[in-house]
């Protein structure tokens, strides 16, 4: 009797042996895998047993196939069958957990959210699983934009961590809030946060990993406020933090109190993070970097998708502006195929993904369908700095147009940058000026125009915007030059250059090589004029062949799609179909 009673166990240790020997193959073996875990059904296994198998196979079949619909079965009979049986918290949890990633994956929400509710309702006396699982349903409302409730359950799971005595946890807590808050409301945070971190006494990983989550965060702060200058301190001390970290062993000696095992990101992951968030800096800057930043994001992890699609995102308006718009093309292209595989991928970014094609079609001067794009953009956001970003581009497109006065003036209510600006953002309320300056140049009221360019450049001198910085100076060189004012002119229009040669912006030094040759013939300096008209050749052709280029790719034609999913397929194009004339 006692060696039938141990068979399972010992048939169930062998299959489990095997199973792991074939996932931990290189490479994984994971159909053979999934028949050794489906096996030990055969055995008619106790309760136990068989809760753990259905997670172990949920989890094989969600992480290394598509089959998700097996993998959800495989979850919810864990789920269902480990509610039944006490002090099984781990299996418990975990399937909970992993259900609810899959239900979100599968855009089944409404049920992903009573799941993590029940689950957080009977882990109050298992610290890591409680506070995992308010953190997953925060996320769950952060992604819905409910941020209301996101914060009320950070709250309690800071308050949660303080009760059960764990600093770090409640200090991860208090960081996430810092995302959901208004800019105003952040410094007193970011204060008690900073704090917390440098006094908190603890395992050397987990502490340099809390400094990192929160530097990460003080630098998507000052970001999303425009302040660029300001997050070159908090860069430097990132970077240092993930050079520490990467120093040392994940087998330091575990903590005491459970609360405390809350991992955020793993180490991996974290030096990607920074090393995304580097080269965001650098395009608010204008100091333009494109370097090999998606090689290291070949990981297929949810995470590390969003990472790559971010980090495509804003090589992709780098690309517009260094004058490389084919490959910004195949880039948009890239990002389209990277939605197509993650429906939530496609609901956070189809927003940025209009946008981008809205920005690619000022580029190539296909104005109809840029208005059509960020109206489209419009559509599908309700992220205020991203609003207000295709606003003040789509009041550029309305400039160009010269006949859209309604429209124009009605957008230029909505962000009008002498009260009640929408946002926060330094960087955007620079940018409004920058477009109010605009239109009072094409309407010939050049006094107005200085006035608002003047304060575009003492705001983007303040943070470093060294982009509009140029395209202030070089728009308040014209206008010094169209009032005959050579010398003022020429004192605008030089630096302006140089800054467009540092970023480098090819349309911007199109612009200030035209005007140095106009300017130097004006002034009788015949070489110089010369030289910049030369400049002004290799410019334009540099920009046309680009510009052909693009227009001919047959992901060109993504600058019709206006509605629904990304289209699959491309026909190639016969050749331009966009006018260069305000281009050259």
């Amino acid at each position: 009797i006692a060696r039938t009673a141990q068979a399972p166990e010992s048939w169930y240790l062998a299959l489990l042996g095997f199973a792991e020997h074939f996932r931990t193959s290189s490479p994984p073996k994971i159909r053979l895998c999934v028949h050794c875990l489906q096996a030990v059904f055969q055995f008619k296994p106790p309760q136990r047993v068989e809760a753990r198998t259905h997670l172990q196979l949920g989890s094989v079949l969600y992480h290394h196939t598509k089959n998700s619909e097996l993998a959800r079965s495989h979850l919810e009979k864990a789920w269902f069958i480990s509610q039944q049986i006490p002090q099984f918290e781990d299996v418990k949890f975990e399937a909970a957990s992993l259900l609810s990633e899959l239900y979100c994956q599968q855009n089944l929400v409404d049920s992903a959210k009573p799941l993590l509710r029940k689950a957080i309702q009977i882990s109050q006396q298992t610290p890591y699983w409680h506070c995992r699982l308010l953190f997953q349903l925060a996320q769950l409302h952060t992604l819905e934009k409910d941020l209301v409730s996101a914060c009320d359950l950070l709250g309690v799971g800071a308050e949660y961590a303080r009760v059960v005595g764990s600093e770090y946890t409640r200090c991860c807590n208090l960081d996430l809030l810092l995302m959901e808050r208004k800019l105003g409301e952040v410094h007193p945070l970011l204060t008690l946060c900073g704090t917390i971190v440098e006094n908190w006494q603890g395992n050397p990983i987990q502490k340099e990993s809390l400094r990192v989550f929160f530097l990460v965060l003080q630098v998507t702060h000052y970001l999303d406020a425009g302040q660029v200058k300001s997050v070159k301190p908090c860069l430097k001390q990132l970077q240092q933090c993930i050079q520490t970290i990467s120093t040392l062993h994940d087998d330091e000696i575990l903590p005491s109190n459970p609360a405390d095992l809350f991992h955020w990101l793993p180490k991996e992951h974290m030096c990607v993070l920074v090393y995304l968030v580097s080269p965001i800096s650098s395009s608010f800057t204008g100091c333009l970097r494109t370097d090999s930043a998606i090689d290291t994001l070949l990981d297929s992890s949810p995470i590390l998708s969003t990472f790559q699609v971010i980090l495509l995102e804003h090589i992709i308006m780098c690309r517009l502006v260094t004058g490389h718009k084919a490959t910004a093309l195949q880039e948009i292209s890239q990002v389209c195929q990277l939605c197509q595989q993650s429906p939530r991928l496609f609901t956070n970014h189809a927003a940025q993904l209009h946008t981008l094609l809205g920005l690619y079609c000022i580029s190539v001067n296909c104005m109809d369908n840029a208005e059509a794009q960020f109206t489209a953009a419009l559509r599908l956001t309700t992220h205020q700095e991203l609003w207000a970003f295709i606003v003040t581009n789509l009041a550029s497109v309305y400039i160009r147009e010269g006949n859209r006065h309604q429209e124009l003036y009605s957008l230029l209510e909505r962000i009008n940058p002498d009260h009640n600006f929408p946002v926060s953002s330094h960087c955007l309320r620079a940018a409004a000026f920058y477009i109010r300056g605009l239109l009072s140049f094409f309407q010939g009221r050049y006094n107005e125009a200085k006035r608002f360019l003047r304060e575009t450049l003492k705001m983007s001198n303040a943070e470093d915007l060294n982009r509009l910085t140029a395209c202030s100076l070089v728009l308040l060189g014209h206008i010094f030059y169209v009032l005959g004012n050579h010398r003022e002119s020429n004192n605008m229009v030089v630096p302006a250059m140089q800054l467009a040669s540092k970023i480098p912006d090819m349309s911007v030094q199109l612009w200030s090589s035209a005007l140095l040759k106009d300017l130097n013939k004006a002034l009788g300096n015949t070489i110089d004029a010369h030289e910049a008209a030369q400049m002004h050749q290799n410019f334009s052709q540099q920009l046309l062949q680009d510009h052909i280029a693009a227009c001919s790719l047959p992901e060109h034609n993504l600058i019709s799609w206006t509605d629904g999913p990304p289209p699959g397929q491309f026909q190639a194009q016969n050749g331009p179909t966009s006018s260069l004339a305000s281009l050259l």
